[in-house]
Parts: structure tokens; sequence; C-alpha cells
């Protein structure tokens, strides 16, 4: 009784299966994607807010870059150029967040070695 209600499910399923059209897929080129509807206004006034920061006006400064130069460079870019820059901005992250990470990260690695070694009968003993 087992084996024939078994064997009704995989006639069952290979009908299924062999119903389903076949379907075919892949993935779109990145170069695909329309740049229109980026708004280089809106890039643009990202990329200044980042300039006008204290820090990144004196490094540009340290160069030897006026604010004129800068807005003169701006203005050669395409659209296309100044969206990967704003995009690029975007992604900058800030060194204190990766350094909180980075300490939680440690101290987890460190109380699973000490748990580690407290199962296996050994003993952790700290001297100076």
């Amino acid at each position: 009784m087992f084996k024939k209600s078994i064997a009704w499910y995989l006639v069952v399923a290979m009908f299924i299966i062999g119903v389903a059209p076949r379907l075919e897929a892949a993935f779109i080129p990145s170069q695909a994607i329309s740049l229109a509807t980026t708004d280089r206004n809106a890039d643009l006034e990202r990329i200044q807010s980042v300039l006008e920061q204290k820090i990144v006006k004196q490094r540009l400064h340290d160069l030897g870059f006026t604010d004129e130069e800068i807005k003169a460079r701006l203005s050669q870019l395409s659209d296309q150029q100044i969206h990967n820059l704003a995009q690029q901005i975007d992604d900058l992250r800030v060194g204190k967040a990766d350094a909180l990470g980075v300490i939680i990260a440690l101290l987890i690695i460190a109380i699973l070695i000490v748990v580690l070694l407290q199962l296996m009968g050994h003993k952790v003993v700290i001297t100076k």
C-alpha cells in the first residue's frame, strides 16, 4: 500500500514538472541601466555639501586648488561622471562606525575562545 501511494505521488510530480513551461533567465549587464533618471542637480548638491566640509576644503587647499578651480573642474564633468562621484561619496564610511564594529567583533571572539577553552577542560590563568 505504501509503495503504491509513493508511485502515484511520483507520477503526479513528474506530470506537473513536465507540464511546467521552460523559462530562461539571465543577468542584465549594468550598462543597460539608463542613466537618464539621474538628477545632475541633486548629485552636484551632494558633491558640493561634501566639498564644503572643513576637512575636505582644507585638504584641497593644501593640494593647491582654489574654489574657482574646483568649480571649473566639476562643470567639465559629464552627467555620468558626476553621478558616479556622488555614488562613491555615498559609499564612504566614517572610521568611527567601523572601529566600533571591530571592537565588538574582537570581544565576541575573545569570549568564544574562553568558552571553548573552558568546555575543553583547560583553565585560563592570567598573571602579571
